[in-house]
């Protein structure tokens, strides 16, 4: 348009502009030259439809129908569980972030005594800078998937969630698993084959609904040439195998066998001279096939190897030390290293000079080693001995995760250990807490946890793992426990690589062994340390008759202890010795033993509470000897404590922990102590102000529990008590006094040797025997060092007093012996499936259970092997192969040997249950036709019966119908014999003698019964020949139904040629019908066989001769030389599977074990089959503290729908509650038909595991997971019943009740989570309410540790 003039000298021009003609002002200059296209308008009306060409339709077409979609149907909003009440999308705030650079300035670190100062006035080191890629650098960072992981919400952090992804496991970085995963056709060719052949292509990827249409695909005419490639040098086997050179059509070869033609008019065959030469060529190109197949897919699988078995000479050998850098030669890895320690303890200062955190005391050599190589960002192994000061290890490595700003992690095995070490390391770090019911400063640097807490975790995927450095697993020996074993080895194997070892272990046996595990699956080299000596020495003695008797010293026997002890023993028990008591006799003291066992058997089964048993000898012995002398037998128990105590006090040997193996022992034990007073006035008074303020938090009628004033009332007198039937509140209470000194006895169960760390001046045994919950058995070394180890506190005492209490009767040598210093029982794996497991690894299609299954403890040795097994199959798979040469065409004699053999198996059954009974030896008669073994071949022979065994000749004579007249029979007879073998003839009619008639019946002359001819006697008549031999009864294979016309004086007198010709024509006219053999005699009506067994296997063997009569090898010349040549290519062939299988994921023990699990997971639902995880599979992977698929299966059947919060978390008890004989409960009608119901769901459930064959018996499986001895009991105090009158209710002690009501706190939180999961709010909110009921009181008091006193 024109320019239009405006005020000021300001000029602008109107214009229309988009689609709709909007108008438009546009500034212009003040001087505007005349331009004529300044006159035309803006404004251009579009089309209506834009024009086609041909690039719009190709796009359009490309878009529509070739591209793929996602499926609508299976990825929508409705399908994945989720419904948005909102847009997320508008509310979402998108926080731009930079991205990552590809490298990244990082200082190096360098030996401190190496470090040049920056001047010599400030002394200070300044490290020098490189540049490094970033993944270097990030390793924490690493998923277990190819797409980047997604960090979740804050809430989450901590604890993950099972919609995170796992991070990935060291040492699984290069597994099978981890690599793109392509169908089956795409690997071997198949897909170009069929693409070919005009067969539909594979167009449409798994959850796509629509693929690229790639129209009607024609056949095309194709020929598929294989050739073969024989330019190998002559070198050495293993540098040959690796350079095999094969065309890309030989890739192909297995899947089309058909097609192959072996060209040979190749011009890459070169002369003999360069070449190998190959006995067959054929035969090399299928070795050559297969083995390349195999080395190609060792280089592309590295898991199949597993590569973290096998590293280069150069790191091996700088690993283990080895200054001789001339051997070239591969080496097995060494992961677990232990070395001398000296240049580290006396150079630590100059190494470690600027320490994370100072020590008031000197350390100890193997404490400054382990310090070092934690400097180094090293994983060590410290294995020493209790109270030997593993725990600086741990606390240095809380230091240096302060001083990185990193993370570090503890993990103890029981909850107590827990809670004190975070009372112990409260005030030196940053600490938090995480256990099952208490959750204290999770974003503390240095975190305290027990082992589940950490595999939930690492299973989950939360994020905080991204942060941590050092995971410090003490009591690593407890992995040898059966129930609990297994976590140690799952939290092992799943850490992400970046993350380091600290493991502190009691003395085993096997420490580098294990250690070489974890460093061979994590692919960490883990530094071995520690020290087989104790701060404190220990003395052994043994207590009997008031007197200490010293057993041991310095780990060595004192013999003179021992029979000085013995001594006074038959003393005692002599007949001329009038004693009463319990020294009246050996055969009382027996009686006592006995009884004394039945007693802790009795009581163990029975839980009874403490303060309701009064009886110690228990009802076994009251029945027998009446009240009085249970009375009696109170007195003396009470008098050896007596006696004992007072020993120990005279010579200072008190504080002193007794351990008792029984829970009721311990109670018991201290009641008997009635007038025995040991604390002062001063000690009193803090005794009692301390229980004042620990059981103020307590409500009245708690503080009055039985237990908590009894035990009160044993405290003030410095007697105390410790196993797990007290309440938790009164177990710390115990724990502080006695850590204080002022209890001075203290009757405990073996728990206390591990869950807490207070050691005493003297540790008493108050038995070595004990029941470990199914028999009673001897202490073990390890279970007696572990407890051993409380004797002797560092910096107090000079010695370590252990004592074992004698009543009846002194230990043998041998068992004292094989228990104090004998070795510690050796760390063995207890992995096994689970449910969960199997389904947290299924959510991750990068994780594999068989990754899993190769990387535990169990599997070690077998995986260890797996390099040396490589390189034997690929050795074999070398090995030229014997050719079978076949003089009838075709070779058959792979198919013959198979019958020959499974026809051997039968061999030895058949003689002895068939051939050698009584039935059968009547049918072995003159002129019965049977089958008898060959002498020189693996074959059998057609034959008739000439004579029965006589005087003369113990065996029967045979005449058996041989292929051919053998050369070594032959040259046994002189010339005369040979001639008329040889030369026999069958001769006209007309000029025979009278002797060479034939005779159609037996002769009516009677013989003399001698036999003239000489065995073995050969001929042949018409091109058939015979023999006539002796054949034993066990050489019969079997006997036909058919019987010929036999002439014995003709035959075996005369040896008349006519004879022979006539019995041989009747045997071959039987061999009319090809080489089959007459009938066999029926098993049943013939030889009256009564087993069917053996029936079934008599027609099993008669079919296999008669297939091996009919094939073309039965008679063959060369068979005895094929047979073994076949014997040799089937174990050359099993040899090679049999290797190829200990490679495979099939050759895992616990493979089967797998397999039925997965079957029983895809029946009831919790995976589908392709091993996706289903919606109840999630829900089973929120289910950890009770059995996975009873409470899944409980949810999904609705069985908690009809009841009361307080009914639900009532029966909701039967999942975690573990003792197993309990007095009846009390159950209302709606609880007993709740009980019902979650019984039988259980027993189906075994059912069905037994029937996919997992080892699961299911009325076993029942009784060991549900256990409703605490039903009642829970209903009650979800009610809000005090606990006083809860405990009336039951026998079980108050301590077990204070467990199961937390660990059932829990439950409902999982059960919260699993509603949330399938969308029941009303489920939700029922689990909510029951968690508010039950939370309260006592059960949930506060632990001291954490709040102080």
């Amino acid at each position: 348009m024109d320019r239009v003039p405006a005020a000021n000298g300001l000029s602008f021009r109107l214009g229309f502009t988009g689609h709709s003609g909007h108008l438009t002002v546009e500034p212009l200059p003040p001087v505007d030259r005349p331009n004529r296209l300044h006159d035309l308008p803006n404004f251009v009306l579009p089309p209506a439809f834009p024009e086609e060409t041909p690039e719009t339709i190709k796009e359009y077409v490309k878009e529509k129908h070739l591209l793929p979609r996602l499926d609508e149907d299976i990825f929508s909003p409705q399908n994945a569980g989720r419904q948005w009440e909102f847009d997320w999308f508008d509310r979402t705030e998108i926080q731009p972030e930079p991205s990552i650079p590809r490298s990244v300035i990082v200082p190096s670190w360098e030996v401190p005594f190496r470090r040049k100062k920056n001047g010599s006035d400030s002394q200070r080191w300044e490290p020098q800078s490189v540049e490094v890629d970033v993944s270097e650098v990030v390793l924490e960072t690493q998923d277990s998937g190819a797409l980047p992981r997604i960090v979740g919400p804050a809430k989450d952090f901590v604890r993950g969630s099972i919609n995170s992804r796992p991070f990935r496991p060291g040492g699984l970085d290069n597994a099978d698993s981890l690599g793109k995963i392509y169908p089956d056709g795409a690997c071997n060719g198949e897909w170009a084959r069929g693409l070919l052949h005009g067969e539909a292509a594979l167009i449409l990827p798994p959850g796509f609904k629509d693929g690229p249409d790639l129209g009607n695909l024609k056949a095309h005419p194709l020929r598929w040439e294989v050739y073969e490639n024989l330019t190998v040098e002559r070198r050495a086997p293993d540098a040959r195998l690796n350079e095999l050179s094969v065309q890309f059509d030989d890739l192909f070869k297995k899947a089309w066998e058909d097609d192959v033609k072996i060209s040979e008019e190749d011009g890459n065959v070169s002369g003999p001279e360069d070449q190998l030469e190959l006995p067959n060529e054929s035969f090399q190109t299928e070795t050559e096939v297969e083995l390349v197949a195999v080395v190609d897919a060792f280089k592309k699988e590295p898991s199949i190897l597993d590569e973290i078995l096998t590293v280069e000479s150069a790191e091996s050998t700088s690993r283990s030390g080895d200054t001789d850098t001339g051997q070239r030669q591969n080496k097995e890895a060494v992961w677990a290293v232990t070395g001398s320690t000296d240049e580290i303890i006396e150079r630590f200062p100059e190494l470690v000079p600027d320490m994370a955190l100072d020590f008031p005391f000197e350390l100890d050599p193997f404490q400054k080693e382990a310090i070092f190589y934690l400097e180094r960002g090293k994983s060590v192994f410290v294995a020493a001995h209790t109270s030997a000061g593993k725990t600086v290890v741990a606390e240095y490595a809380f230091a240096l995760a302060s001083k990185h700003c990193t993370r570090a992690v503890y993990t103890a095995p029981i909850k107590t250990i827990s809670n004190q070490k975070y009372r112990d390391f409260c005030g030196k770090f940053d600490v938090g807490l995480l256990t099952g019911d208490v959750s204290l400063r999770p974003e503390a640097s240095c975190l305290i946890m027990t082992t589940e807490i950490l595999r939930s975790m690492l299973y989950r995927g939360a994020d905080i793992i991204r942060d941590i450095e050092w995971v410090i697993f003490d009591e690593v020996h407890y992995v040898n426990d059966v129930e609990r074993g297994v976590v140690w080895e799952e939290v092992i194997i799943m850490l992400p690589r970046h993350i380091n070892f600290v493991l502190l272990s009691a003395t085993v046996p096997n420490t580098i062994e294990f250690a070489d595990w974890i460093g061979r699956t994590k692919e960490k080299e883990i530094r071995v340390t520690g020290t087989t000596k104790r701060p404190v020495p220990l003395e052994h003695c043994l207590f009997y008759s008031g007197e200490l008797y010293k057993i041991c010293e310095n780990e060595k026997m004192i013999p003179q202890g021992l029979k000085a002890a013995k001594d006074l023993h038959k003393i005692k028990n002599s007949p001329t010795v009038s004693g009463s008591g319990s020294y009246s006799g050996s055969s009382v003291a027996n009686e006592r033993a006995k009884r004394h066992e039945s007693f802790f058997h009795a009581k163990q089964n029975k839980h009874a509470a403490s303060q309701n048993a009064v009886n110690f000898s228990g009802a076994n012995r009251g029945t027998q000897r009446g009240t009085s002398n249970n009375w009696g037998s109170r007195r003396s128990e009470a008098s050896i404590w007596l006696s004992l105590i007072n020993k120990l006090s005279k010579k200072s040997l008190l504080p002193v922990v007794i351990f008792c193996f029984s829970k009721n022992r311990c109670d018991k034990s201290a009641d008997n102590l009635t007038g025995t007073d040991l604390t002062t006035s001063t000690e009193k008074s803090e005794i009692r102000v301390f229980c004042d303020k620990a059981f103020s938090r307590l409500k009245g009628s708690d503080r009055n529990l039985p237990q908590v004033v009894r035990v009160q009332g044993l405290l003030r007198r410095g007697i105390g008590v410790h196993h797990a039937g007290l309440l938790p509140i009164v177990k710390e209470v115990v724990e502080m006094l006695f850590c204080r000194g002022v209890v001075k006895i203290l009757f405990s169960t073996e728990t206390f040797a591990m869950g807490v760390n207070a050691p005493a001046r003297t540790v008493v045994f108050d038995s070595l025997r004990k029941f470990d919950g199914k028999e009673f058995r001897q202490l073990l070394p390890g279970e007696y060092t572990q407890m051993a180890g409380r004797a002797g506190r560092r910096g107090l005492d000079k010695i370590g007093t252990v004592v074992v209490l004698c009543r009846d009767e002194i230990p043998e040598e041998k068992d004292l012996k094989h228990v104090i210093v004998g070795s510690a029982t050796r760390l063995e794996s207890q992995f096994r499936l689970t449910y969960i497991m199997i389904l947290h690894l299924l959510r991750v299609e990068e994780l594999r259970v068989e990754d899993m299954l190769k990387r535990s403890f169990a599997e070690f040795h077998a995986q260890k092997k797996l390099p040396e097994q490589q390189q034997l199959l690929m050795r074999k798979l070398a090995q030229p192969k014997k050719i079978v040469e076949c003089i009838k065409g075709e070779p058959a004699i792979e198919d013959y040997y198979v019958m020959y053999s499974e026809a051997e198996k039968h061999s030895n059954m058949i003689i002895e249950a068939v051939m050698l009974s009584p039935a059968s030896q009547q049918y072995l008669s003159p002129g019965r036709v049977v089958i008898v073994k060959s002498q020189l071949a693996q074959n059998h022979l057609l034959g008739a019966i000439v004579k029965t065994p006589s005087a003369n000749y113990k065996q029967y004579l045979v005449l058996v119908l041989t292929p051919e007249l053998p050369s070594i029979l032959t040259s046994q007879s002189d010339s005369k014999d040979k001639k008329d073998v040889d030369f026999q003839v069958l001769v006209p009619k007309s000029r025979r003698g009278l002797q060479d008639e034939y005779c159609s019946t037996v002769t009516s002359r009677k013989g003399s019964g001698t036999v003239n001819i000489k065995l073995p006697y050969c001929g042949s008549v018409s091109g058939v020949s015979y023999e006539v031999r002796e054949v034993g009864n066990n050489e019969f294979l079997s006997i036909c139904n058919k019987k010929i016309k036999i002439d014995q004086v003709r035959l075996l007198e005369e040896g008349s040629a006519g004879a022979f010709s006539s019995t041989v024509q009747q045997l071959s006219s039987l061999k009319s019908d090809g080489n089959k053999y007459p009938p066999a005699l029926d098993p049943v009506k013939d030889l009256k066989l009564k087993n069917p067994d053996v029936v079934e296997v008599y027609y099993r063997w008669t079919n296999l001769l008669q297939k091996m009569s009919e094939s073309k090898c039965h008679g063959c010349v060369k068979l005895e030389e094929n047979i073994k040549l076949a014997r040799e290519l089937k174990r050359y062939k099993e040899e090679v599977n049999d290797l190829k299988f200990q490679m495979s994921d099939e050759a895992l023990q616990q493979m089967p074990d797998f397999q039925g699990r997965i079957d029983v997971l895809k029946e009831i639902g919790c995976i589908d089959a392709d091993l996706v995880v289903q919606l109840k599979g999630r829900v089973a992977c929120e289910m950890n503290s009770g059995e996975e698929l009873i409470c899944t299966e409980c949810l999904f059947e609705n069985q908690l729908n009809d009841l009361e919060p307080e009914e639900a978390v009532a029966i909701m008890s039967a999942f975690v509650f573990q003792q197993r004989n309990t007095s009846e409960p009390s159950l209302t009608t709606r609880l007993a038909q709740a009980k019902k119901r979650l019984c039988d769901t259980a027993i189906r459930l075994g059912k069905l595991q037994a029937e996919f064959k997992v080892q699961v018996d299911p009325e076993e499986y029942a009784r060991d997971n549900l256990k409703f001895g605490l039903v009642e009991v829970v209903y009650e105090w979800a009610k809000g019943t005090p606990f006083a009158d809860i405990c009336e209710l039951t026998d079980v002690p108050e301590g077990m009740i204070v467990r199961t009501i937390v660990r059932l706190d829990e439950t409902c939180r999982e059960f919260r989570n699993a509603a949330a999961i399938m969308g029941n709010s009303a489920l939700h909110k029922k689990m909510e309410t029951a968690s508010n009921a039950i939370k309260r009181d006592i059960v949930f008091a506060a632990s001291l540790y954490i709040t102080g006193v």
